[in-house]
């Protein structure tokens, strides 16, 4: 007898999860393919999150086109952290004379010598790993496990596109379609569930010119992707990117903007950040004085930013939707380093805002100089 452990926390499960579990059933023989949803995660704190039971029923949606897939609620009913070495000891034991595997993706290949205890999973079962999106660094991280272990990682021939979870779950929480990276009925499950919504953010769409929503949307899902390397929750990033444009279209006499004013002078291309800091607070009931203050920067930085306005100001100018001369370093820079890659952005914007004329607000100039002097001289 063949048998396989699928195992992670489908927050929610998406079409990739379902092509990798076939893919994995047809080379490598499986009778059984063991759908293993964790029940607390030890690395994913912080997420938008469906309970157990919803990820459950998601999974027993998504999988039930594969006859040999069997989802199991064994991490739930265990209790405790989802440490995998303790799933696969169990699962050696009720089928000690089957050739067993577990199943991952590169991204898990890529920290599996992080788990805890990854020689007790390889004493009970044999990996098998597949690439995602173009598979450049599969060999590498194929080849670290195999030297660091002394085993043998069998790699599947299919090759995964790029879904992420965390943009399903942004997508979701913004009301936005997200059909095309699940299972129909998963999609239906999760719009009537309502999982992943954020209360408070309805309404700011219907403020915004389409454009300027999408590029919302953008920020969104990136500050989402990146939220942990500010020290944020994906709730606090993304109602934070929701609203860092919502009074972008608003007149400057719009009923939201009763009590509004500045204390000096601005820029008129930067007036938005301090108006839509106003009415995140005013009308749609932000109290979290970190979310509201990365909004009222995200456009000129300032002194002694924090993670997350430098988080804020970063995605703003670098989600996907932008083009400009040196975008790309730029974005390289991002994902190795927020402090260098801000310090980078601020001088990219002073050098072009000078070079074509534009007004360029203080703020701007003392955010560029304290991190220079503090960090770079």
């Amino acid at each position: 007898m063949k048998i396989a452990i699928f195992g992670g926390a489908f927050n929610p499960v998406h079409r990739e999860h379902v092509n990798l579990a076939r893919a994995a059933v047809n080379e490598l023989g499986l009778d059984k393919i063991i759908i293993m949803p964790t029940a607390v995660s030890p690395h994913k704190g912080g997420r938008l999150s469906a309970d157990f039971w919803q990820r459950y029923e998601m999974c027993r949606l998504a999988f039930s086109c594969i006859p040999q897939a069997e989802v199991s609620n064994y991490e739930l009913t265990r209790g405790g952290v989802s440490y995998t070495y303790l799933t696969c000891r169990h699962f050696a034991k009720i089928y000690p004379q089957a050739e067993r595997w577990f199943i991952i993706g590169a991204d898990m290949l890529e920290n599996f010598p992080r788990w805890k205890n990854p020689r007790d999973i390889l004493d009970c079962f044999s990996l098998a790993a597949c690439a995602r999106e173009d598979g450049k660094s599969f060999g590498l991280y194929k080849n670290d496990v195999e030297q660091t272990f002394g085993t043998e990682v069998r790699a599947i021939s299919y090759v995964g596109e790029k879904v992420s979870s965390t943009a399903i779950r942004t997508l979701a929480a913004l009301k936005e379609d997200f059909g095309g990276y699940v299972n129909g009925r998963v999609c239906q499950y999760i719009t009537e569930k309502g999982l992943y919504s954020i209360d408070g953010l309805a309404g700011v769409k219907d403020m915004l010119k389409p454009e300027r929503w999408r590029h919302t949307v953008r920020v969104a899902v990136m500050c989402a992707k990146n939220a942990a390397r500010a020290g944020l929750s994906e709730r606090q990033s993304v109602t934070m990117a929701a609203l860092h444009d919502c009074a972008k279209n608003l007149p400057h006499d719009s009923d939201l903007l009763k009590g509004f004013k500045l204390d000096r002078p601005v820029p008129a291309p930067v007036w938005h950040q301090y108006a839509s800091a106003y009415v995140a607070e005013h009308t749609f009931g932000i109290k979290d004085k970190l979310l509201l203050d990365a909004i009222a920067c995200h456009t000129t930085g300032r002194e002694n930013m924090t993670n997350a306005d430098a988080l804020l100001f970063l995605c703003d100018m670098l989600e996907e939707g932008r083009a400009f001369d040196g975008i790309a370093e730029l974005r390289a820079l991002f994902k190795k380093d927020l402090r260098a890659c801000l310090y980078a952005a601020l001088c990219r914007q002073i050098e072009y805002l000078e070079r074509i004329g534009e007004p360029i607000d203080d703020m701007t100039y003392r955010a560029y100089n304290y991190i220079k002097e503090k960090f770079y001289e």
